[in-house]
């Protein structure tokens, strides 16, 4: 049977979402389509924890507003000028794009680790919208510090949430676009709505009493770390760094008609991480006052960070609805992605299944409260782990022809495992992270140092091997 024939089998068996073939001009969609995806994705659970988890740690206002304002728009020209440049460019998913430079035997450990860490992420927001469906049975709350379930009403709940998001997902790109489009306008009025509320409920009625919200920062909460400007800066750019100078988001924009798609990230960058991470913070600003939370800072405890309390004590039911919404909306797409890297380690096996086999971990996940409530650590974690194989994506592309590298090489000479991107990868993780735990570095300080070390190592670890193999 000839490769193109394997190719098509593959891709009829794996249920038409072109995981190993370039998308289709008949299958390209419009900015419209990412613009709710983005705007869906990014104004969604993760923020109802991210926004309160900044005021765990201490920032001041001039730190929090204008360190989020540069940060995301570092991101927004991540993706727009790297990711969704490379995405149109070839068509294909991250995983078989990597497939294609670094051999079949050695992304499948690559695929591996992306699918289990979107997986947790996913988990997340489970947690998230758990804490939302919980209230009608009076279901106690996960603590800052927990690590385990709390109870089996929790389990319960998490169990069904999961396996519905798991089947919308399941259904493909098409259904996560739509299941966004549709939720993510309800998500944005209501992050707007609570964040006045929250404001009337503060007794905030001029610009300098919102700044004093925050001041001039504060000493971080018990077991938090202490964000400056430039924690925020970092951290922010690098939230989704897996997403864009990691590429993951090829996976996404190859549907794409250009390269300006890229843009449409800045509605999830603008309205979903500045303004309701910032509304998501003065909910927590309101609970903090509450007798309960000054009693638990008094005896030294972080009062908790439950989204779906916070929602409902400002805007009620449509609260605890939203909070629902913007789990999935998150979730949705994340298991997609997830389940696109499972796919490319089992390319036989339908989207479908290996989706709901995504579903099912991130289930799983979501059953411990530990991954959302230090998601500012876990994300941190997350994209220094994935960004820098991004890098040898991009500095492939960019400077193949100035080092004079073979594109491709993997798929080209049939190799099964590329040893310049296992030596490049490993590496600079193995170097930047011992860094990190040796001298206490704040880890999205180093995201990036350690992105353009693997591109470079790997460039100049291919031209020897490369020119090594053809002597």
């Amino acid at each position: 049977m000839s490769q193109l024939n394997i190719e098509e089998e593959i891709e009829n068996s794996a249920g038409g979402e072109f995981e190993r073939t370039p998308v289709p001009k008949s299958s390209w969609k419009s900015w419209k389509s990412f613009l709710g995806m983005y705007a869906g994705e990014h104004a969604a659970g993760t923020e109802f924890i991210i926004g309160p988890l900044f005021l765990t740690a201490g920032v001041s206002a001039f730190d929090l507003i204008i360190g989020l304002l540069l940060g995301n728009l570092m991101a927004v020209l991540s993706w727009r000028y790297l990711t969704s440049e490379i995405a149109v460019k070839y068509r294909l998913t991250l995983y078989y794009h990597l497939e294609k430079i670094c051999g079949r035997k050695l992304v499948i450990g690559y695929n591996l680790a992306n699918g289990v860490l979107f997986c947790f992420l996913a988990g997340a927001m489970i947690t998230v919208s758990a804490t939302a469906v919980g209230i009608p049975f009076d279901m106690e709350m996960p603590k800052l510090t927990d690590t385990l379930p709390n109870g089996i009403t929790w389990v319960l709940i998490v169990l069904v949430i999961g396996t519905v998001i798991s089947l919308i997902a399941a259904k493909g790109f098409n259904t996560v676009s739509k299941a966004a489009n549709w939720m993510s306008p309800i998500i944005v009025i209501a992050f707007l709505a609570c964040g006045i509320v929250a404001l009337q409920q503060l007794g905030v009625s001029s610009f300098s009493e919102f700044w004093a919200i925050w001041g001039e920062g504060g000493e971080p909460f018990p077991g938090q770390l202490k964000y400056t400007f430039w924690h925020v800066v970092f951290w922010s750019w690098f939230a989704n760094g897996a997403m864009h100078i990691g590429m993951s988001d090829l996976s996404v924009f190859r549907f794409a008609k250009n390269a300006n798609s890229g843009w449409t990230t800045a509605a999830g960058m603008y309205v979903g991480h500045y303004m309701a991470w910032i509304a998501a913070a003065l909910l927590y600003a309101v609970y903090l006052k509450s007798p309960e939370a000054q009693g638990l800072l008094a005896n030294g405890e972080a009062p908790s960070v439950a989204p779906g309390p916070l929602a409902n004590n400002a805007i009620g039911v449509f609260g605890i609805i939203t909070v629902v919404l913007a789990g999935w909306t998150t979730a949705n797409p994340t298991i997609y992605r997830a389940g696109l890297a499972f796919q490319a380690i089992m390319p036989k096996v339908s989207t479908f299944w290996v989706t709901i086999i995504a579903g099912t971990v991130a289930t799983i996940a979501g059953l411990f409260p530990a991954f959302a409530m230090k998601l500012l650590d876990f994300v941190a974690f997350y994209g220094f782990i994935l960004a820098p194989i991004g890098a040898i994506i991009v500095f492939e592309h960019f400077f193949a022809d100035k080092f004079g590298i073979q594109r491709f090489y993997a798929e080209k000479t049939g190799l099964k495992f590329n040893m310049a991107v296992l030596i490049a990868w490993a590496g600079t993780f193995a170097v930047f992270y011992f860094i990190s735990l040796q001298f206490n570095v704040f880890l999205s300080f180093l995201t990036l140092p350690a992105w353009i070390s693997c591109g470079l190592v790997f460039m100049l670890l291919s031209k020897y091997f490369q020119k090594k193999n053809l002597v």
